[in-house]
């Protein structure tokens, strides 16, 4: 394999706290009661603005004439919050670093918003270890629509033969069997492992390391 993309909540790393205390401040300025975190989990992987309108149906006053309000606000605290005990999983660092020797191109996709995106990356992974990087743009398709992956693909000068797309969810298993790579699934996110079988995950790693046998 010439190449990898990476998802990134989840997948390169534990940003629940971020997700979870932006939300709650969100419904907090909107004056909504707050949601779990473990259903404010479940809503992530789809996009920002699929987790809001989902968080809103949750606090059970939620009114969908307030989605863009609600984006509005979680926009903004959100960018400031992003990073906030975002860390990255054991063994991911390591793993890129050898995956990097070894002259392969990485890169990210996230359904994150692309800024967001971008922040996250650089506070955890640093400047040097992705080719590419590409969060939620308006121009392209959220995952699972396999534009992103494509375009990434393009971006870096490989083939789906030649990359492989590494997720946590059933998004991301859905996404790369989309675009036509080979998708390894991770069992250490969002998603237990029971969820991602039944999203029909052809492969799963319980541990980091063992990306390497695929590669």
């Amino acid at each position: 394999m010439k190449a990898c993309i990476f998802d990134l909540d989840g997948t390169l790393g534990d940003t629940r706290a971020s997700l979870v205390y932006s939300v709650g401040l969100t419904l907090k300025e909107m004056g909504l009661p707050g949601i779990t975190d473990r259903q404010c989990i479940s809503f992530v992987g789809n996009g920002a603005r699929y987790l809001m309108e989902k968080a809103l149906a949750a606090t059970g006053e939620g009114n969908e004439a307030r989605i863009e309000e609600a984006m509005e606000v979680y926009g903004r605290i959100f960018d400031r919050h992003c990073t906030y005990q975002a860390n990255p999983y054991d063994g991911i660092l390591e793993l890129l670093q050898v995956m990097k020797e070894r002259g392969m191109k990485l890169a990210v996709l996230s359904n994150k918003p692309h800024r967001q995106t971008l922040k996250v990356v650089h506070a955890m992974c640093g400047d040097d270890l992705f080719e590419y990087i590409q969060g939620q743009k308006e121009d392209i398709p959220r995952k699972p629509n396999p534009a992103g992956i494509l375009y990434a693909l393009k971006e870096m000068g490989v083939g789906k033969e030649e990359c492989l797309y590494v997720g946590d969810s059933e998004v991301d298993a859905a996404t790369g069997k989309n675009a036509g790579l080979k998708t390894i699934c991770v069992s250490w996110g969002f998603r237990t492992k029971e969820e991602l079988k039944a999203a029909d995950a052809e492969y799963i790693i319980d541990k980091a390391e063992e990306l390497l046998k695929y590669i």
